[in-house]
């Protein structure tokens, strides 16, 4: 059977170059979106560079140039999206509803697959604390953009990705495990559920032309990677041979932190509140409007926490 051609927008940025590497592997003929403006950011060339030594074809666009955008999209049966919004509000959605507006108008696309990949947003963007429900409220814009249009689409709800979760052991501000003492969201016991960003891109690209996943969002909820906090920790423990010293951090206090923090951080506050002290990612069972990743795809050999952490030692 003939593979999807998949085109990847925003391939050399952190999720993006995951997809673009699960892509190749699994076969797809690979595209990835070279814009105009990258102008002499040496990294981004290299990243790009590279990809295209690995089989992927580079397409010259703008966002800036709408035209280029459509004659891009007509290239491919799948379009991926992995921009990123992280330093500029607004910016992930804008660049996704030109892109909303190319695929309209090539009418080729038998799939888009939006830049999300944290949690589901329809369940969040109306109940969550300020400034974080402004980034989702925003995402929802797309997310509107993409149905209102009737194109074809699937949302991949990633949770918590294992780069910026497991390493620190849930603790916000911090990429690295501590091997002396650690905060506890309150008793360090609400689950959560952690995903190494490689298996993201696996699950995406699988799904991204999946009959069973059209329309829907994909759950990545891997049983062995559903854990708490505490239960991380020990898992850490175990690795070092060694007990931390704990505290215990209130959601009053908690949250008092964001008075002294900028916005950026303040929305980190959130997310953290939402996910650790009320458990905002495992307290709903997956509906029909929704699939399961490890039970779609369980030829999947998905990365555990425990092997996440070993590369810390």
């Amino acid at each position: 059977m003939e593979k999807s051609r998949v085109l990847i927008v925003g391939g050399s940025g952190y999720m993006g170059r995951r997809l673009v590497k699960a892509s190749l592997a699994l076969g797809h003929p690979t595209y990835v979106l070279q814009r105009r403006e990258i102008g002499l950011d040496i990294e981004k060339i290299e990243i790009l560079l590279d990809f295209k030594q690995q089989g992927a074809r580079l397409v010259e666009a703008s966002f800036s140039d709408h035209r280029s955008l459509v004659d891009a999209v007509k290239l491919v049966d799948v379009v991926v999206c992995a921009v990123s919004g992280v330093h500029h509000r607004g910016h992930s959605t804008l660049m996704q509803l030109k892109l909303v507006d190319a695929i309209k108008e090539a009418g080729n696309i038998k799939r888009f697959v939006p830049s999300e990949y944290g949690m589901d947003l329809a369940r969040m963007a109306h109940a969550v604390l300020s400034p974080f429900r402004r980034t989702l409220e925003e995402k929802m814009v797309a997310r509107k953009a993409i149905e209102d249009a009737g194109i074809p689409h699937t949302y991949i709800s990633a949770n918590c990705c294992a780069g910026y979760f497991v390493g620190g052991l849930c603790q916000p501000r911090t990429l690295l495990p501590p091997r002396d003492r650690i905060y506890l969201h309150g008793d360090g016991g609400i689950k959560a559920v952690f995903v190494d960003e490689d298996d993201v891109g696996t699950y995406t690209i699988k799904a991204a032309d999946d009959p069973r996943t059209l329309n829907k969002t994909l759950y990545l909820r891997q049983p062995e990677n559903i854990m708490s906090q505490m239960e991380m920790v020990e898992i850490w423990e175990n690795l070092i041979g060694k007990r931390l010293e704990k505290t215990s951090i209130s959601e009053e206090e908690f949250l008092a932190s964001k008075k002294t923090a900028d916005e950026i951080v303040q929305g980190t506050i959130d997310l953290y509140y939402h996910i650790f002290h009320e458990g905002c990612l495992t307290n709903f069972e997956i509906g029909e409007d929704g699939e399961e990743a490890s039970k779609l795809y369980p030829e999947v050999v998905y990365t555990r926490v425990e092997d996440c952490l070993k590369r810390y030692l």
